[in-house]
């Protein structure tokens, strides 16, 4: 993401979201056939899927309006600005995506909740490390 603008390099994270969601809802379907506990794993998969599916087209969709607003969006500090707002707005993430984890340690315990459990940890573990390693890859790229 070297030597990109904060835009490109936020329309890539937003893509690499959306990749994410469709492998979680195509395999969310998949896991619909087999026992209770992949059912709820599965489950947990479509919905998260969707939800991240959500969340990047209307991302998308909020920064191309920002950009058009901005009488200048390449300006360098406009960049820097785009550029904190997002690294902020990843870590706030982060910590959530650690919310999500520990209701999903809490859930797991539950017999009848069990797979869903899981797939809330699995969700939560993929988005707190995509998380974070956005936020840091963002942090070191701009402060070079």
């Amino acid at each position: 993401m070297n030597n990109m603008s904060i835009w490109q390099t936020q329309q890539i994270i937003l893509n690499r979201l959306l990749l994410w969601s469709r492998f979680s809802v195509i395999g969310g379907l998949g896991l619909l056939r087999g026992n209770a506990f992949w059912r709820g794993v599965g489950w947990q998969a479509i919905g998260w899927g969707l939800v991240d599916a959500a969340i990047a087209i209307w991302g998308g969709r909020a920064m191309r309006r920002r950009y058009a607003a901005l009488p200048n969006p390449e300006v360098p500090a406009v960049q820097a600005q785009e550029s904190r707002n997002l690294r902020h707005l990843l870590w706030l993430n982060a910590g959530l995506d650690v919310l999500y984890i520990v209701g999903g340690l809490i859930l797991q315990r539950r017999r009848n909740w069990h797979g869903h459990g899981w797939g809330i940890i699995i969700q939560g573990s993929f988005l707190f490390l995509f998380d974070l390693y956005h936020a840091v890859i963002l942090a070191e790229e701009r402060e070079v």
